[in-house]
């Protein structure tokens, strides 16, 4: 009787297009991938992979298996999401955010739910718009709050607020030759900043990348550099009154952000209500 990890490797090897990548993806070795995908076709008395040379390529019937596999899985992680959450006050709700999100909304959103939802277990953590979609897209979070817009077709973004980023510098310092100080690789507002650095026409200087807002701008404060940053997370700031801020053009200081969930997920009235008291709590 087939397993469901044999599926996932299946569907992992297919994915990844070969035995190495998908042993990387699933964290395992060569040998355990390789024997799970010649188990399954004993099984199923079939070839699922052509062999050719160092590489492989579907078969008609693994293309058969493919289909049936996605199906059987995607049900098994709806079951999953369904037992966690039993009657939406019981199980757990993961939810990844944006640094400034967290600063500036979640709070509120996560108060709303502990009422509502009084026995759920809320799991939250933070990274970059890329790295948390990526991370819905593998059903690692329930959903995430990320810089928009996101278009997916098995995500589905719902706007909750328009962020309005500005030029951040230390008062008598600006941007022309010092660094970017921004949040690592895949952070939204780093593609913003360094596109708006370009058509500024300012000389491209080094990255300083850190991962706190507190760590960006009290290096901004003391002139190690220029950020882009929501202006609420810099008039909030102990260090506002050491800061200048610059607006910016609307192509680039608006920023629309929001919920990103998958579109195939069953539907959790916990992220309605979470949705709903950010939406109406945004300031």
């Amino acid at each position: 009787m087939m397993e469901l990890v044999a599926l996932r490797t299946f569907q992992a090897v297919v994915e990844e297009g070969g035995i190495l990548a998908a042993s990387r993806k699933l964290n395992t070795v060569q040998s355990n991938v390789t024997s799970r995908i010649r188990r399954l076709e004993e099984e199923l008395g079939t070839e699922l992979f052509f062999r050719k040379g160092r590489g492989i390529e579907l078969a008609p019937s693994g293309r058969v298996l493919l289909e049936y596999a996605r199906r059987m899985l995607l049900l098994e992680r709806q079951t999953t999401a369904a037992m966690r959450q039993v009657g939406e006050s019981a199980g757990e709700l993961r939810i990844g955010t944006m640094e400034t999100f967290a600063a500036l909304h979640l709070p509120a959103g996560l108060k709303a739910v502990r009422a509502a939802h009084p026995g759920l277990e809320l799991r939250v953590q933070a990274d970059t718009s890329a790295a948390l979609t990526e991370k819905v897209l593998d059903h690692k979070l329930d959903c995430a709050f990320v810089a928009g817009p996101v278009k997916h077709p098995d995500l589905q973004f719902d706007e909750l607020v328009v962020e309005e980023l500005v030029q951040v510098c230390a008062d008598g310092a600006g941007p022309q030759a010092l660094p970017l100080i921004i949040f690592r690789e895949g952070c939204a507002y780093r593609a913003r900043a360094l596109a708006w650095q370009r058509a500024s026409g300012q000389a491209c200087a080094d990255v300083m990348e850190f991962g706190t807002l507190e760590g960006i701008l009290g290096c901004v404060s003391v002139g190690l550099g220029w950020t882009l940053m929501p202006r609420r997370v810099v008039e909030r700031s102990p260090l506002a009154a050491e800061l200048v801020i610059e607006p910016l053009p609307t192509d680039v200081g608006r920023v629309p952000t929001g919920m990103v969930r998958r579109r195939d997920a069953p539907p959790q009235v916990v992220l309605t209500t979470l949705a709903a008291a950010l939406a109406g709590g945004a300031p």
